[in-house]
C-alpha cells in the first residue's frame, strides 16, 4: 500500500473513532436521562463528549467489513454482536490492569461473561452492527471521496492534536489517581501537576460510573 494510501486510512480510521465516541456518549447519556429522569456525565475522556469504546467497536466493524462483504441483516447482527462482545470485554479487561477501575459490571445480568459483557449487551452491539452499516458506513464513504480536500486534512490535524492531548492527559491523570491511593508520593513535576489540577474529588466528578476493583 503506497504511503498516501496509508495516511488516508488513517484519517478514515480517526474520524471513524472520533464520530462513533461521540455517538456512543450521546448513547449513554440518553440511556441515563430515560432511567434516571436526569443528565449525568459518562464520558471517557476528560474533556469532550467521548466515550472510547464504542469507537474502537466501530473501527473493529470497520476493519471487519472491508474484507466481509455480506450486508445480510441478520448476518450483520449476529457478526457485529461477537464483535462488540469481545471488544466490550476487553476494554473492560485492559482498563482493569491499567488503572485498577471499571466503567460497567453487569454481574447482575444473566449470561455475564466475568461482568464485562452480556447476552443483553452483545445484542445491543448487533444492533449498533446494523446503524453502523445503515447510517455510519454512508458517512465513511463520503468521507473517503473527499479525503484530499485541504479544509479537511487541516481540520483532521487539529482534532488529532485535540485527541492525543485529551487520551494522554486523561491516562496520565487516572494511573496518577491510582498511585495515590496506594499512597505513592509523587516522583516529578508532572506528578506534583496531576496531584494539583486532577486531584480525586475532580476525577471522581469526570467518571460519575467508575468503579474502583478493590485487589
Amino acid at each position: 500500500m503506497k504511503k498516501r494510501n496509508i495516511l488516508n486510512e488513517i484519517i478514515v480510521i480517526f474520524w471513524i473513532f472520533v464520530l462513533a465516541s461521540i455517538i456512543g456518549y450521546i448513547l449513554e447519556m440518553t440511556n441515563v436521562l430515560l432511567k434516571k429522569g436526569y443528565f449525568e456525565t459518562r464520558q471517557g475522556l476528560i474533556y469532550g463528549p467521548f466515550i472510547q469504546v464504542y469507537g474502537i467497536g466501530a473501527i473493529v466493524y470497520y476493519m471487519v467489513f472491508k474484507k466481509v462483504h455480506t450486508r445480510n441483516e441478520m448476518k450483520v447482527f449476529l457478526i457485529t454482536a461477537i464483535l462488540g462482545g469481545i471488544t466490550e470485554y476487553i476494554c473492560s479487561f485492559v482498563q482493569e490492569m491499567i488503572f485498577e477501575t471499571i466503567s460497567w459490571d453487569y454481574s447482575n445480568l444473566p449470561f455475564n461473561i466475568n461482568g464485562r459483557t452480556s447476552l443483553l449487551h452483545c445484542c445491543y452491539w448487533g444492533l449498533a452492527g446494523l446503524l453502523y452499516i445503515k447510517f455510519l458506513e454512508p458517512i465513511i464513504e463520503k468521507l473517503k471521496e473527499n479525503i484530499d480536500n485541504k479544509f479537511l486534512i487541516i481540520f483532521t490535524i487539529i482534532v488529532a492534536i485535540f485527541m492525543i492531548f485529551d487520551i494522554g492527559i486523561s491516562s496520565m491523570a487516572a494511573v496518577r489517581q491510582t498511585e495515590r491511593k496506594h499512597n505513592i508520593e509523587a516522583k516529578n513535576k508532572i506528578d506534583i501537576f496531576l496531584d494539583k489540577y486532577y486531584t480525586d474529588e475532580f476525577m471522581d466528578n469526570i467518571y460519575k460510573n467508575r468503579m474502583q476493583v478493590i485487589k
